[in-house]
């Protein structure tokens, strides 16, 4: 397999960040903000988000919105449409917007966007015309969740769990579970009278809290997250007056640069429709990497 191939093969396992950065906590932006709050019934922070933890987790679908920025490595958008019913489903379309995994697409002729279907196991990417030239006419790659936790060791595992397991509440769930909950104040959103809460996370305590790793794992992910330089987030969460949330943000610090991200909801209970892809148009990840490793061999 060529080099540019391998190189785009690498750069759609990044969409598993989109996904993760949708459904799990969401970076800042700015809104203006009104801290009169006798406007708000709920007084107690606490009291509120559990309120809206129960609200928000029993809706079942949404429309997703949202823009992620990972340091210099990389910056896109994502939109589309995700379901929770069973396990998290969805489709969407995700553009790199900058950082080096945006040039390195526009090198291998990438046009910097990609269709990306999720489903309870694993996702697909629609890699374009340009990979499917040097993959046999193929122009998805199917990636399963097992497969990424093995190369990625706990912190792909971790991410295996929360890909299949998670619900747009689980922001609400992290502010709760770190017992640092304030309320701004009343702010709007797109139009939509929200609530405005905040607080800030211990990361690799909130994930050890919500995964069933292992004392080893857990161990291997706190040092990967130390080597990323990744220690606390910053969640914000945004709430309509029907305690559904509308707006979620996280921001932290990575060696490589600011993490931020931002994901605005709407539309609960939209139709989520998810289809394979062809399987004579997919090819498995798993058998590229054994291309790819085949190939370094030989060329050695």
């Amino acid at each position: 397999m060529r080099t540019s191939t391998v190189r785009r093969v690498s750069l759609s396992v990044a969409v598993a960040a989109a996904l993760t950065s949708v459904a799990a906590c969401g970076g800042s932006d700015g809104g203006k903000s009104d801290n009169r709050g006798g406007d708000v019934v709920k007084a107690d922070p606490i009291a509120a988000l559990l309120s809206v933890q129960k609200k928000t987790g029993g809706e079942k679908s949404a429309k997703v919105e949202g823009t992620t920025q990972m340091g210099t490595t990389m910056s896109m958008k994502q939109t589309g449409t995700i379901d929770w019913t069973d396990g998290l489903t969805g489709a969407m379309e995700i553009t790199y917007t900058g950082g080096s995994m945006a040039d390195a697409m526009k090198q291998t002729g990438g046009t910097g966007t990609m269709q990306a279907r999720y489903f309870k196991d694993g996702y697909v990417v629609n890699m374009g015309d340009g990979f499917a030239k040097q993959a046999g006419g193929k122009h998805w790659i199917s990636y399963g969740y097992a497969d990424l936790a093995k190369l990625a060791g706990a912190s792909g595992e971790a991410m295996k769990q929360q890909m299949q397991n998670t619900t747009p509440d689980q922001g609400v769930k992290s502010l709760l579970a770190s017992g640092d909950v304030k309320k701004v104040g009343k702010e709007d959103v797109r139009g939509v009278s929200a609530t405005h809460y905040s607080g800030t996370v211990d990361v690799a305590a909130l994930t050890a809290k919500n995964s069933e790793l292992d004392a080893a794992q857990l161990e291997q992910l706190k040092k990967q997250l130390s080597d990323a330089g990744i220690t606390t987030e910053t969640v914000d969460l945004w709430v309509d007056d029907n305690d559904l949330l509308v707006k979620k943000t996280e921001r932290g610090e990575m060696k490589t640069g600011e993490l931020n991200s931002t994901v605005y909801y709407s539309d609960y209970g939209t139709k989520v429709s998810v289809e394979q892809p062809p399987a004579d148009d997919t090819v498995d990840f798993a058998e590229l990497l054994k291309q790819q490793q085949a190939a370094g061999a030989g060329a050695s």
